[in-house]
């Protein structure tokens, strides 16, 4: 069980804002922390669903990531009791990741998921001028410790596209078109502790639903930003995943339904 400590917990939460300009200085800092945050919960935005509605199946997953290109990447980073860093500060801290490489102008995207994700406060045009981009992303986070580190844990909520974006960055290719393949790659990189809240929900009475609505059902409030900001949905998937840990897996813990992306098979 979790159990943060009050004082931390106290703490405002802030979201550092990534851009290319702060790109390196912000991955120095990740790569200094994540020895005692190990544990990393992970959202994304993306332009929703091109080429199929958005059923969750291998050939669904690739075709769609395969033609769109990545929007944010939100990573909380947290330690052992649930607390997030402070960096010594008044304040705690989560990251987003604003990438430079979707152009609405001409790139494929779901015109109601552009429309929704502007209402929510995304600048496509800042991002184009001022964002990651996405390679330069994929060099640091391979040398960063996030990946290829069997001490770290990641949680995740319907993550099946959240982690095929990410694959598609850090190999610079397309998604391979085989199930196995493409879950035997992210077990590379990710590990087998791999906590999708979806997929946990299966084993927990009442719960169903989109993220804001379980989260009203856990009694988990959202810390700090809207929901479709990568930021903000991260430290929000971490959340409901503490409370339906300390309130559904008390007993018998959560390790035994890891490596398991919800809609695909287990790895």
């Amino acid at each position: 069980m979790f159990s943060e400590d009050s004082d931390c917990n106290s703490k405002p939460v802030m979201i550092r804002e990534v851009w290319a300009e702060n790109l390196e200085s912000e991955f120095e800092l990740i790569s200094d922390l994540i020895d005692q945050y190990p544990f990393i919960s992970m959202d994304t935005e993306f332009p929703g669903w091109y080429s199929v509605p958005p059923a969750v199946n291998n050939s669904s997953a690739c075709s769609n990531v395969d033609a769109l290109c990545l929007i944010q990447v939100g990573l909380t980073l947290s330690d052992a009791n649930g607390n997030l860093p402070d960096l010594g500060t008044g304040n705690r801290f989560i990251w987003e990741f604003n990438f430079r490489d979707f152009d609405v102008a001409r790139d494929a995207h779901a015109p109601d998921s552009i429309e929704l994700l502007s209402r929510q406060g995304i600048d496509f045009d800042r991002n184009r001028e001022e964002g990651v981009d996405s390679a330069r992303f994929a060099e640091l986070m391979m040398s960063s410790g996030l990946v290829c580190n069997e001490s770290v844990s990641w949680v995740t909520f319907h993550s099946a596209y959240d982690f095929g974006y990410l694959v598609k960055i850090l190999t610079r290719r397309s998604l391979p078109s085989g199930l196995e393949e493409f879950l035997s790659i992210l077990r590379v990189f990710f590990g087998t502790k791999v906590y999708d809240v979806k997929h946990l929900m299966k084993f927990c009475a009442s719960l169903y639903g989109g993220l804001d609505r379980v989260a009203r059902t856990l009694e988990v409030d959202r810390a700090v930003g809207k929901c479709h900001q990568a930021g903000s949905d991260s430290l929000l998937t971490w959340h409901a995943f503490q409370k339906i840990r300390d309130v559904y897996f008390e007993k018998d813990g959560t390790e035994k339904y890891a490596g398991v992306l919800y809609g695909l098979e287990v790895f």
